[in-house]
C-alpha cells in the first residue's frame, strides 16, 4: 500500500512538470503576455506616429501652405520680392575673461 501511495504521488510530480517548468508552462505563459503588452505599446506609439505621418502628407499633396512652410524653414527659401535677414547673436569670446569683454 505504502509503495503505491508513492508511485501515485511520483506520477502526480510527473504531470505537475510540464504544467510549471515545461516548454508550455505558466511562467512562460506569464513571460509571454508581459512581452505582447509591451508590443501593444509600442504598436500605439508607431499607429500615432503613422497618423502624423498621413495628415503631414495629405497636407503636402493638397495644398501650398505646408510646401511653402517646408521650403522656408528647412530649406531657407524666400519667394520673389521678399527679403531675408538673418540676424546672429554675438559669441562671447572665451579667450578674454569676463571683465574684459563687451
Amino acid at each position: 500500500m505504502r509503495t503505491l501511495a508513492w508511485t501515485l504521488a511520483a506520477l502526480i510530480l510527473l504531470l505537475q512538470y510540464p504544467l510549471w517548468l515545461g516548454k508550455g508552462s505558466w511562467l512562460r505563459v506569464h513571460e509571454l503576455d508581459r512581452d505582447i503588452a509591451a508590443q501593444r505599446t509600442a504598436n500605439q506609439a508607431l499607429e500615432a506616429r503613422n497618423v502624423q505621418l498621413a495628415a503631414e502628407a495629405r497636407d503636402l499633396h493638397s495644398g501650398y501652405d505646408a510646401l511653402d512652410e517646408r521650403a522656408r524653414y528647412e530649406l531657407g527659401m524666400v519667394r520673389s520680392k521678399e527679403v531675408f535677414f538673418h540676424v546672429m547673436e554675438p559669441v562671447a569670446n572665451k579667450s578674454l575673461p569676463a571683465s574684459q569683454q563687451r
